[in-house]
């Protein structure tokens, strides 16, 4: 075994900041992609990774890959053309069972912040109200963990991201508009982390995989109602703000359904992220206030 840390995803928000923090670091680095060509994976390469290309749904491609690794960091996104599609999980499953067969010694997962309570509710048959195939296929992957063999895992279960708030973006009316339509009261606290800080989440964990081992962390570096985070992103140079609307309204201004019934949830959910959890792990986080004045630092001058 070297100490190579496969990471897919290296080309977008999560991978990516994994596999910066681990160079940063010293950790060597072979980044999982399907088109090396692209001018994401040149970036990666050019950072100092090593690039292997590879495609999560052809297992025969993963082996190659894995080969010789000692570690994985995992992350699968929803096949966005197609939101009832399989992808995600297929995925995530082609992967455990690759990395299992190539010996890899330690697997990290990253998953959402929630889905424990998914699965002990769907265990128990009260998971009506949940949208059981996103969270169906967010859980499966780490659901095998526990029982995969490997000598270390760890499941990260990231809250929302404050790169969500980056326009363009579809919490912003036309994706570019100053105004937050949402259906999320304006008293619902949100749990809130920087991708950033998924990277030193994950780079812990591979320093310490004993440490770390069979922890399932739901990680947020802030909790913030939606108008706090549009006055802190007026006052940071990205002007916003937040117009609560009902469900029948965001539909007619052009909110996606989906959408609309995941921010519905959040105005009933507890979400168990919070930033102590972080904390007692040792592991720094970043407040919305600090991402947003580095993040349009530009603007405000």
């Amino acid at each position: 075994m070297s100490d190579v840390v496969v990471v897919t995803g290296a080309t977008g928000q999560q991978g990516g900041a994994v596999a910066r923090r681990l160079l940063a670091a010293g950790v060597p680095v072979r980044a999982l992609v399907r088109r090396p060509e692209s001018e994401a994976a040149k970036a990666i390469a050019a950072a100092g990774a090593e690039l292997v290309t590879a495609d999560l749904t052809d297992p025969a491609s993963l082996g190659p890959a894995l080969r010789g690794a000692r570690a994985v960091f995992s992350v699968q996104t929803p096949d966005l053309a197609d939101l009832s599609s399989d992808t995600e999980w297929i995925q995530g499953e082609n992967l455990v069972a690759a990395a299992r067969e190539a010996g890899v010694a330690q697997y990290v997962h990253s998953s959402v912040a929630g889905v424990g309570d998914y699965v002990r509710q769907a265990a128990m048959g009260r998971a009506a109200e949940w949208s059981t195939h996103y969270w169906g296929s967010k859980s499966r992957v780490g659901q095998l963990l526990p029982e995969s063999g490997f000598e270390s895992w760890t499941e990260l279960r990231p809250a929302f991201f404050m790169e969500n708030l980056v326009r363009p973006s579809i919490w912003f009316e036309g994706m570019t508009g100053e105004s937050i339509v949402t259906v999320v009261s304006a008293q619902s606290r949100l749990p809130l982390i920087a991708v950033q800080d998924v990277g030193t989440a994950a780079a812990a964990a591979f320093a310490d995989p004993v440490r770390f081992n069979g922890i399932a962390l739901d990680l947020a570096g802030d909790i913030r109602t939606l108008p706090e985070l549009a006055a802190i992103l007026t006052a940071a140079g990205a002007p916003a703000r937040v117009e609560v609307v009902a469900a029948d309204e965001a539909k007619t201004r052009g909110m996606m359904p989906e959408l609309i019934d995941n921010q519905e949830r959040l105005n009933t959910y507890q979400n168990p992220a919070h930033p102590a959890l972080a904390a007692a792990l040792g592991i720094p986080t970043t407040t919305f206030e600090t991402w947003a004045s580095k993040r349009f630092a530009a603007r405000s001058r």
